[in-house]
């Protein structure tokens, strides 16, 4: 009895590992946890407490996008970099770095451009916004560091068709990147470099 539970929990883990992963490349779902539970409602399991760790259906994801994702993700991909390229370019004077799933590849054509831009203070980057006449909404979120938590504005605004979010962090969020929600390891950050070198990678890759 013991075992045939343990492996219908394994199989319903796997369920939901894979259906988060679909619900967040199809319907563009970037919160593990929203993905999480709007699978287990799929699955007609709302109550479990099965629920898989967000690393399980990081890599569905990225197997998913391979799979079923094609070429046009991949040139969703590519348009997003060149995105990113030109908004770090934008911001130039702020030190950006690209982050999330344009950088790790899982993006897809509703996903947005995650920047982490580096000020003085917080409002630097507000009066940059305002002085260029960009319409933006503010946010707040909480990022994980080694020994606590932390609360950071994040402005989101639209460049053509393609959204963009900007965290601003001062002090130590310029030396000691937060944990990655994902793994809990520090979030991985490109530079401008870096996404010219993903840019010529992607192009590559479509031809």
């Amino acid at each position: 009895m013991a075992r045939g539970k343990a492996n219908r929990d394994a199989r319903m883990r796997e369920r939901l590992v894979q259906e988060s992963a679909r619900i967040m490349a199809v319907e563009g779902i970037r919160d593990f946890s929203i993905a999480k539970r709007k699978a287990a409602l799929q699955l007609n399991a709302p109550r479990t407490t099965n629920l898989p760790q967000n690393r399980e259906i990081q890599a569905a994801l990225q197997d998913y996008q391979r799979l079923f994702g094609g070429e046009r993700q991949l040139t969703a991909l590519q348009s997003l970099r060149e995105a990113a390229l030109e908004a770090m370019t934008f911001f130039a004077a702020f030190r950006p770095r690209l982050t999330g799933s344009v950088l790790d590849g899982t993006a897809g054509d509703q996903s947005a451009v995650d920047l982490h831009c580096f000020a003085e203070t917080p409002e630097d980057v507000v009066f940059f916004l305002m002085d260029h006449d960009i319409p933006f909404d503010t946010q707040e979120k909480r990022f994980r560091f080694e020994d606590d938590y932390e609360t950071i504005p994040v402005h989101h605004f639209v460049a053509g068709d393609t959204p963009i979010t900007v965290a601003v962090f001062a002090g130590r969020g310029n030396h000691q990147p937060p944990k990655s929600p994902i793994d809990g390891r520090p979030m991985q950050r490109a530079s401008r470099r870096d996404v010219e070198a993903l840019i010529a990678e992607d192009a590559s890759a479509v031809d």
